[in-house]
């Protein structure tokens, strides 16, 4: 039943397991693990109560009384001898069956909150304490208890009590006190005394929001808290007087904080805005432990509130050791920030230095201006443009890379264009300093009364005119925009080590990106300060890797950039980077401060340009790099691969020599490929059968014995079978076989195709084989629609309104028909094919040809001339049939190619 305030009242009554005192304001766990009396108890109380009341179930708890206190809990008796006595007589005491002598006069009313519990683990009554009450008389004892109690109601204390206000913040800063040297323990222990942030943080709210009229509930609850014994907490209980009971409480707090203090020793900090007799020997921390060491253990203590907290510094001690945001200013000023950029600093340096440490934005704000003083705004690397520039980088990119001639053309001319800006600038910067030396000159000259002897002040139009020539001079002053090249080609065929070649020729810092995969704008231009974990996008975190303005950017696989979804469009992002007129005000947003690009060189590399967008496409210089021929591949070979492949395997030079046929069989039958990285590979499995050879014969001590030339022989027992058959122009023809040449077979290189035509008996169908596309299908229909409408010319009829394919029908063939083939150059190879066949007369195998034909019998031009006549020469081609509108591709064929075959050109 529900107490009545101010009167006596019947309470059923549990008593609570020794050692055991709940306090009003507390939520207490009471085990039900051999409680017989609980059970009965909760039954009887919730029968009693209407199911239909939101009347919470009230109950009594109290504690057995100690052996060392009296039944009033007022007097302490303290004899040694009686210790063990108390201790046994304690342990012997069994709350469920305590009788009414062993329970203690006081107790505390309390709301059953319910019964709870985790598996494989007891049950527990959850009680709420809520306020004291008296005993007055057991009238039951089975098979519960039940009393009759005296309620005590918590008397406010009057503001104007001055004794009872001072205890009260006497106990508020004790508390703070504890708390705090609580949270310095859990620094350096893992101890149960010390507290996480999190329960620190609200403790700490819990003790400031406590006003004068809760005095006594603040001492429960801190009397709970505390280290204190059995019999104090019980004396605590029976402390109905709330002046008796702050004096108590805070009795209790202060021995627990000189206790503290006594077994954690430490040395001083900072004698004026440290506390000494703390503990840890802080001369083995590091400066920003100490730091934090100080900041924590002030807060709260004395009230004191955090050094540093509004961004200058502690005390004097302090004064001596440099203040970390005015490092950070200092950072700033080295960084030479733009004048917008400046500003901004400024402001935020500003908001930093009000800014509470333990605030969030606080980090944000800081990392925010370190991002700002890591990016370089005016550093550049000097390039190294003397007179012997040209003929360095020229030396260089011939050392790293055989051929790639357009590409070297156009960095040398790069290179020419910065030096003649260079030199331009340097004349005009000697006028500039002229013209504003004579200036100023004659402005102090005016502005002296005496004049001096043989000098006269310049008249307003001659000093206009000269201040106009000096704004002309400024203007004119060359502008370094870096061009944005785009490298496009197979893979292997090396764009990503011709961009680091490119900045080892410059002479500058050298950063590569990675935009193969990239699916989120963020990661270019970095994220908003409003989230959680941002950060500057790829281009800010590049120039603050190499620590310059004017680095060579190497943007590789800008092909693979994701297109438009969800995270937004990274290709339409790449736009402003990219862009001439644009990037030297490209706006990060992290940064969000217009950030000068036009300094960078940007090498693009990219497999494909089908997947580019259009707009992107346009703002690049784009420079085709196509595969490497054989002969190409045989000079990388030498040159680079063989020997970097000799030394990788542990080998000296003379020790594998490779010959040419050797080098020319690797190429042709065990790697078919636009560019070398099969090849290295493939050289390196050689090396390495040659090293294992070496080495048994030096362990044998028959070095005389090992032979470092390698045969083409041995090339079947070191790499295997050969993986690739070579087309190989035939011996003898017949008619309807024409050779076809084939710009880019397997691998990127070229070669011959055989063009197969068959009749038979039919009506005009033309079957068509070998994987051909739709543009192949295309060409033989245009060329078959050709040789119908000049039969007649052709000498193939006799009547010129005959069908030649009235009665017959034809097959047309192209071997190695799993391989697809496609590409608009087969039309005139299909049509001499045709002619052949009707006629019946052979073309000769060793005459090839390529190019496209109308509907008119014209001979359209076609791609891929350099490859095609590569792969014609290495299968044994002696003539070759070209377009005459390709004459102009022939320059780009290697010399020894173009004086082996014959080249006729055809309208």
């Amino acid at each position: 039943m529900a107490p009545n305030n101010g009167r006596s009242s019947k309470l059923a009554v549990v008593p609570l397991a020794k050692d055991s005192v709940l306090l009003p304001g507390v939520t207490f766990r009471i085990p039900l693990s051999n409680r017989s009396d609980i059970p009965v108890l909760l039954t009887s109380l919730f029968s009693k109560t209407s199911r239909t009341s939101n009347a919470p179930v009230i109950i009594g708890c109290v504690p057995i009384n100690s052996p060392y206190l009296s039944k009033d809990g007022q007097q302490l008796l303290e004899s040694p001898d009686q210790e063990d006595k108390h201790t046994s007589d304690l342990e012997s005491v069994d709350p469920s069956k305590a009788t009414k002598d062993d329970l203690f006069s006081y107790g505390t009313v309390a709301k059953v909150v319910g019964v709870q519990g985790r598996p494989n683990s007891e049950p527990y009554l959850l009680v709420e304490g809520i306020r004291r009450f008296s005993v007055s008389k057991i009238t039951r004892d089975t098979p519960y208890f039940e009393a009759e109690v005296t309620l005590h109601n918590e008397i406010a204390p009057s503001p104007d009590d001055s004794e009872l206000v001072d205890l009260f913040e006497q106990i508020k800063q004790s508390s703070r006190e504890l708390l705090a040297l609580l949270r310095l323990t859990s620094l350096f222990s893992t101890a149960s005394v010390g507290l996480s942030p999190l329960i620190a943080r609200r403790f700490e709210l819990f003790i400031s929001k406590k006003h004068i009229s809760q005095a006594g509930s603040l001492a429960d609850f801190m009397a709970d808290v505390v280290e204190a014994s059995f019999e104090e907490k019980l004396r605590i209980l029976a402390s109905i007087d709330l002046k008796d009971r702050l004096e108590r409480v805070l009795e209790l707090l202060t021995r627990q904080i000189q206790g503290i203090k006594n077994n954690v020793k430490v040395t001083s900090i900072a004698t004026s805005s440290f506390p000494t007799n703390l503990g840890v020997d802080i001369n083995q921390l590091d400066p920003r432990q100490r730091e934090l060491l100080a900041r924590r253990a002030m807060v709260g203590l004395n009230g004191l509130v955090p050094p540093n907290s509004n961004g200058g510094r502690g005390g004097d001690d302090e004064e001596k050791e440099p203040n970390e945001i005015d490092e950070l200013q200092q950072k700033l000023q080295d960084a030479q920030l733009s004048p917008e950029a400046q500003k901004v600093a400024d402001r935020e340096l500003k908001r930093l230095r009000k800014m509470n440490p333990a605030n969030a934005e606080y980090g944000v704000c800081r990392t925010y201006l370190e991002n700002l003083a890591e990016i370089p705004w005016t550093k550049v690397t000097e390039d190294q443009l003397g007179t012997e520039t040209l003929q360095r980088a020229r030396k260089q990119l011939d050392d790293d890379h055989y051929g790639l001639e357009k590409i070297k053309k156009r960095l040398l001319e790069y290179l020419a264009v910065l030096r003649l800006k260079q030199s331009i600038n340097t004349n005009m910067e000697a006028q500039i300093a002229t013209l504003n030396k004579d200036l100023n000159a004659n402005k102090d000259l005016n502005a002296t009364d005496d004049k001096v002897e043989d000098a006269e002040a310049l008249p307003d139009s001659d000093r206009d005119a000269m201040e106009t020539k000096l704004q002309l001079l400024k203007s004119k002053r060359m502008v370094d925009k870096s061009p944005i090249l785009l490298l496009v080609g197979p893979p292997g065929t090396g764009k990503t080590s011709l961009a680091r070649s490119v900045a080892a020729s410059l002479g500058r810092k050298f950063h590569r990106i990675s935009l193969g995969g990239v699916r989120d704008e963020a990661e270019i231009r970095g994220h908003r300060r409003t989230y959680v974990a941002a950060m500057p996008g790829l281009i800010i975190n590049g120039l603050k890797k190499v620590g310059v303005a004017n680095p060579v950017f190497l943007l590789d696989e800008i092909d693979k950039v994701g297109g438009a979804n969800f995270h937004g469009d990274p290709s339409a992002a790449m736009l402003e980077v990219l862009d001439p007129e644009q990037n030297h005000t490209f706006s990060d947003h992290y940064i969000n401060i217009p950030i000068d690009l036009s300094k960078v060189l940007f090498i693009a590399t990219a497999n494909s340009l089908d997947t580019i967008p259009p707009p992107l496409l346009d703002r690049m210089e784009t420079i085709a790099l196509s595969a490497y021929t054989t002969v190409e591949k045989r000079h990388i070979a030498k040159q680079h691969l063989v020997p970097k492949q000799i030394r990788t395997n542990g080998l000296s030079d003379g020790q594998a020599v490779f010959s040419d046929e050797v080098l020319d069989k690797v190429i042709t039958s065990y790697t078919r490929e636009s560019g070398v990285r099969n090849l290295e590979r493939e050289i390196g499995s050689v090396c390495r059968y040659k090293a294992v050879q070496f080495a048994d014969a030096q362990d044998a001590a028959k070095l005389d014995t090992y032979n470092p030339n390698i045969s083409v022989e041995d090339l079947d027992e070191i790499l295997g079978i050969e993986r690739f058959d070579e087309e190989i122009a035939e011996k003898q023809s017949r008619p309807g076989i024409v050779t076809g040449l084939v710009a880019y077979s397997m691998g990127g290189q070229g070669s011959i195709l055989f063009i197969e035509v068959a009749d038979m008996p039919g009506n005009g169908r033309v079957q068509l084989t070998g994987t051909l596309g739709d543009v192949l299908k295309e060409s033989v229909e245009v060329a078959l629609t050709w040789v119908k409408a000049h039969s007649y010319e052709l000498g193939l009829t006799h009547d010129p309104n005959e069908d030649i394919m009235k009665h017959r029908s034809l097959h047309v063939h192209c071997p190695s028909g799993a391989v697809p083939k496609d590409g608009p150059s087969a039309g005139l190879a299909h049509t001499i094919a045709l002619i052949s066949l009707f006629t019946g007369k052979s073309v000769p195998p060793q005459i090839a040809m390529t190019g496209e034909i109308s509907l008119r019998g014209r001979v359209m031009p076609v791609g891929g001339i350099k490859e095609k006549l590569i792969g014609a020469h290495r299968a044994g081609v002696k003539t070759v049939l070209l377009p005459d509108s390709n004459r102009k591709d022939i320059r780009d064929v290697p010399a020894e190619v173009r004086d082996g075959l014959e080249i006729i050109h055809v309208q």
